[in-house]
């Protein structure tokens, strides 16, 4: 069983930046052997892609609305995999999820085999 925590949410300004992590943590896992993404759910909303990324890092993918603010990236050997997020806006409010899949990056095969609970981020002015 794959365990994934999110870490890193809080309550912030518009333009303000801050770094999500996600670890893996279970018997013998290895993010190395998924790939990974982050999701969002906003109040009210359906959860929505936001960025996925390959195994080696290589590939990235973003949502439109994302593209040019979110960078994600992973550090195999930590365990890791980082959303950072600039220039924050009010939209961006929601519970921003990690998950893991089997099958590939690519956000239109991308299910989700393992899911995080959540890290919620707050914007506010």
């Amino acid at each position: 069983q794959v365990q994934l925590v999110e870490s890193g949410g809080g309550f912030l300004q518009p333009g303000d930046s801050l770094r999500l992590s996600c670890a893996a943590s279970g018997r013998t896992i290895s993010i190395s052997d998924y790939y990974m993404g982050w999701f969002r759910q906003a109040l009210g909303k359906e959860r929505e892609f936001v960025a996925t990324i390959s195994w080696s890092g290589t590939n990235t993918y973003y949502a439109d609305s994302v593209k040019g603010r979110f960078t994600i990236s992973r550090d195999n050997a930590k365990n890791t995999v980082y959303l950072q997020i600039n220039s924050l806006k009010l939209e961006d409010t929601a519970v921003y999820y990690c998950a893991a899949d089997t099958r590939s990056a690519d956000p239109r095969d991308f299910k989700g085999d393992y899911w995080g609970q959540g890290t919620q981020v707050t914007v506010s002015s």
